[in-house]
């Protein structure tokens, strides 16, 4: 029996405790997390760096997707990055050690998005025009920038993410 649809997230009203200026980026991103879940469901383990025509493989987008979405909300907190982060940062595309089945990389990718809804939910709207620096080089956007960008940036690799996993699925030849 085939799960019955729910609208998009957006469509479903109003987060509770999400400031409304806010509630499309949270909406994105929790549309975002269950996509995710929805699609990379039974997705064949062997296939998870698989690289489709030299695209970026699904294993990439799925820590690209998680990292970059800490990222941009340490930067919207107006902290810098932590040795970690940046360690990760080195390691988006590469196959882990540990900790990198299909299963692990979409919860962590859930994970983050429930920290980042609950950064949503703390954030002031007061302070959406507040000046924030990106990057060692410092380069200036906003909080409010931020934030939207990283539920844009996370739609933006949803969408690859979501592409390069059906022509894997259909055995599109692969390049390494």
């Amino acid at each position: 029996m085939e799960k019955e649809q729910k609208p998009e997230v957006w469509l479903r009203g109003p987060l509770p405790d999400v400031p409304a200026l806010l509630q499309p980026a949270a909406h994105a991103l929790l549309q975002a997390r269950e996509e995710v879940e929805r699609y990379m469901q039974d997705f064949p383990e062997h296939l998870l760096w698989e690289k489709p025509a030299g695209l970026a493989s699904v294993g990439f987008h799925l820590q690209h997707l998680t990292g970059v979405l800490h990222r941009l909300l340490t930067y919207a907190r107006g902290e810098a990055l932590s040795e970690e982060a940046l360690a990760y940062l080195k390691s988006e595309g590469t196959a882990p050690a540990t900790g990198g089945s299909v299963q692990e990389l979409v919860q962590a990718f859930s994970l983050q998005v429930e920290k980042a809804v609950d950064q949503l939910k703390n954030t002031d709207p007061a302070t959406l025009t507040e000046v924030r620096g990106v990057g060692r080089a410092q380069i200036p956007s906003t909080v409010g920038g931020l934030l939207f960008h990283a539920a844009e940036h996370t739609m933006r690799h949803l969408g690859q993410l979501l592409v390069t996993s059906r022509v894997l699925r259909a055995g599109v030849q692969t390049a390494r």
